[in-house]
């Protein structure tokens, strides 16, 4: 009896010599959530004690689990820092975003072991969610995936090869029918004869040359041509009130086909080049282009497009030249020989009938009752439209 007081004695005299300064704080770590997807989502991480402290202390942190650093995910600190007269210090946690379907990963955030803190909770799990999506199973992200809802192997960026020639359905233009690979994927076939094969032809039942894909030629011609204005006021062709040989010359311009963009085409004679017309310039189905070669063109012309040459003058020789028309790609598309009709008739030459017949000197034909030119119009001055 007398061993257990003196015992319970002992114990009372340490319990009681014990100051309160001598209890370790508690430091219990703690998150805002713990799943985050991998679509650049944040979470906190949060160390809190159980009172406030009166200098600053850093508490390091250590990062393991599935999920890789700087690719799956990224944070502020390393360490966890709670500030003088606080209590708690956070860090952040950011998911980074990538392609690739993966399954559930996972960040473990440890606190180092500490002598100062009572630790109640020292480790936490997070889980990064996959965000990919394979609509049709073939293990490819249906971001990367060419054919999201048809399986296909990695070889074909996930298509497969529907009708089995070794094309794959995002390269083959005929799918569902077996051809060859030079003509991507289509049968050899030329629906129009025109030696371009289908694959290849942008008009495939309407014949034309390689030059243009298979599609016909553009639909214009030069219907009248002005290289010999006459003299004084009467050759005042472009009605700015001043007769002068190279401004009042002109070349008119006839679309007989669909609206044809000719932008970047450009107007040459023997010598060099005279104009380019510039972009945006469209003749529209059965419209009509006049270009002269200078001066302050002034009138109706029909309702037609007017430019000047943008070299400054057209220079066609009266005694023969040759006036040549190319496309971007430098193509040749019209001509136009003055030597046949090198006259000098101070007139213009025009077809008779227009658009359809040879060319014949303006004033010579009955439906122009006399008069020289017609820039813009029929020779009897009516519109084309």
């Amino acid at each position: 009896m007398r061993t257990r007081l003196l015992s319970l004695f002992v114990f009372l005299f340490v319990f009681m010599s014990c100051d309160t300064e001598d209890i370790l704080p508690a430091l219990t770590l703690t998150t805002s959530s713990n799943e985050i997807s991998e679509n650049q989502e944040q979470i906190i991480i949060t160390a809190s004690l159980n009172s406030d402290i009166y200098e600053d202390i850093s508490l390091p942190l250590s990062f393991a689990g599935t999920a890789t650093f700087d690719q799956d995910y990224v944070t502020t600190e390393s360490a966890l820092i709670i500030s003088s007269g606080n209590s708690s210090g956070s860090i952040s946690i950011s998911s980074m975003q990538d392609d690739e379907i993966e399954d559930i990963e996972t960040i473990i955030i440890s606190l180092e072991s500490q002598n100062d803190f009572i630790l109640t909770s020292s480790s936490i799990t997070i889980s990064i969610l996959d965000d990919d999506f394979d609509t049709d199973g073939d293990g490819i992200a249906d971001v990367n995936d060419s054919c999201p809802e048809t399986a296909g192997p990695i070889e074909g960026s996930g298509c497969p090869d529907s009708d089995g020639d070794g094309i794959y359905d995002n390269e083959d233009q005929c799918p569902e029918e077996p051809g060859n690979a030079e003509n991507n994927g289509c049968p050899l076939v030329d629906a129009d004869g025109d030696g371009v094969l289908d694959g290849f032809d942008d008009c495939p039942n309407e014949p034309g040359p390689a030059l243009y894909n298979g599609c016909p030629y553009p639909h214009i011609l030069i219907n009248e041509v002005l290289y010999d204005p006459p003299n004084d006021l009467p050759g005042d062709a472009n009605g700015d009130g001043t007769r002068e040989p190279q401004e009042d010359e002109f070349i008119e311009f006839y679309n007989y086909g669909s609206d044809l963009d000719i932008s970047g085409w450009s107007v040459h004679d023997n010598a060099e080049e005279r104009h380019t017309f510039p972009e945006g310039t469209v003749i529209p189905a059965g419209g009509v282009l006049v270009l002269f070669g200078g001066g302050t063109p002034t009138g109706a012309f029909g309702g037609s497009i007017v430019q000047v040459a943008s070299g400054g003058i057209l220079n066609m020789n009266n005694s023969g030249d040759l006036v040549t028309v190319y496309d971007i790609n430098d193509v040749s598309i019209l001509t136009f020989d003055i030597e046949p009709l090198s006259n000098n008739p101070n007139e213009s030459y025009t077809r008779n009938p227009d658009i359809t017949g040879e060319f014949e000197q303006h004033a010579q034909i009955p439906e122009s009752s006399g008069t020289l030119f017609s820039p813009g119009t029929r020779i009897d001055g009516t519109n084309f439209n």
